[in-house]
């Protein structure tokens, strides 16, 4: 039996994870199921937002909100985050941004601790979402 590549319907990139410098899309939409890459606290390719942990995550935060918009999604559609933090202990600080951002019922959360990241960052955020599909049906609520 031969898999075939998922039917993609949209894909994009942000020109901040520098696109040039990284071959994969930002996000991807199949049908109703949304896989957004991991974000960083980034402003512009390979620049971190000033201000250490609580503006990455911030940031972070802000970047998946966009990323998410750009293939029909929004962070009400979030079913699971995976965070990779450099700092495990930052998991309080992660946790007062994540009550602010996300509404009830939150979405699953895996919290891994990384070496290192990209650009020197201390935060990266990953989702998978679900979203109401083109002939109605809900999408997680």
């Amino acid at each position: 039996m031969t898999k075939s590549a998922p039917d993609v319907d949209q894909a994009d990139a942000d020109e901040r994870d520098g696109v040039d410098e990284h071959p994969y899309s930002t996000a991807v939409r199949s049908g109703d199921m949304v896989a957004v890459s991991g974000r960083l606290g980034v402003i512009e390719p390979g620049v971190l937002v000033p201000g250490g942990f609580e503006a990455e995550c911030a940031q972070a935060l802000i970047n998946l909100d966009e990323a998410l918009a750009s293939v029909g999604a929004a962070r009400v559609d979030v079913l699971k985050v995976v965070v990779y933090l450099t700092d495990i202990g930052d998991r309080g600080r992660l946790n007062a941004h994540f009550q602010s951002f996300f509404s009830d019922p939150r979405p699953a959360r895996s919290c891994v601790g990384a070496a290192s990241l990209p650009y020197g960052g201390c935060v990266e955020i990953e989702a998978l979402a679900r979203v109401a599909t083109p002939d109605g049906a809900p999408g997680v609520h």
